[in-house]
C-alpha cells in the first residue's frame, strides 16, 4: 500500500496530466513544505511527517482564509475553501468525541495533574501517543481546560 506521501506525488502527476492548476499548485506547495520539513527535521518523510505538515498547512490556510474573509477578500476566501478541501484529502480522519475524551482522561490520570497549570503535563503525554497525528490539539486544549479546575 503506498504511503500517504506517494499517493500525493502520484496526485500532483495526476492533475499536471489534468492541466489542473489549481489542485497542481496546492500539492506541488505541499510536497515542498513535506521536503523541507523532512530535511529541517534530518528525518526520512514517513505518514506522521507527512501528516503534521499538511494538517499545519491546512490550519495556516483556514486562518488566512479567515483574514481574507475580514478584509473582503471572497476570491482569496473561495482559493483557500478549495486549497483547503484538496489537501484534506490527504489527512485520517481524526480522533474525536468520546474516544478523545477517554484519550484525555488517562492522560490526566497518568499524569495526575490537578489544575491547568499542570495541562502541559497532561498535553505532552498526549503528544507521546502513536496515534498523536490524529488528534487535533486546539480542541485538546479546550477540553483539557474544561476538565481541570
Amino acid at each position: 500500500m503506498p504511503t500517504i506521501y506517494e499517493t500525493l506525488r502520484a496526485d500532483i502527476v495526476t492533475a499536471m496530466r489534468a492541466r489542473d492548476s489549481l489542485t497542481t499548485t496546492a500539492l506541488r506547495t505541499a510536497d515542498a513544505a513535506i521536503k523541507r520539513a523532512a530535511m529541517d527535521l534530518n528525518k526520512e518523510i514517513d505518514d506522521p511527517l507527512t501528516i503534521g505538515t499538511v494538517r499545519k498547512a491546512v490550519k495556516n490556510l483556514a486562518d488566512a482564509k479567515v483574514e481574507f474573509e475580514r478584509g473582503g477578500r471572497p476570491d482569496l476566501v473561495a482559493a483557500n475553501e478549495v486549497e483547503i478541501r484538496i489537501l484534506e484529502k490527504y489527512l485520517p480522519k481524526g480522533i474525536e468525541g468520546a474516544q478523545l475524551e477517554a484519550l484525555i482522561t488517562a492522560a490526566i490520570q497518568e499524569t495526575g495533574a490537578g489544575s491547568k497549570k499542570e495541562m502541559g503535563k497532561v498535553i505532552g503525554v498526549l503528544k507521546r501517543l502513536p496515534e498523536a497525528s490524529l488528534i487535533d490539539f486546539g480542541a485538546v486544549s479546550k477540553i483539557v481546560q474544561a476538565k481541570l479546575p
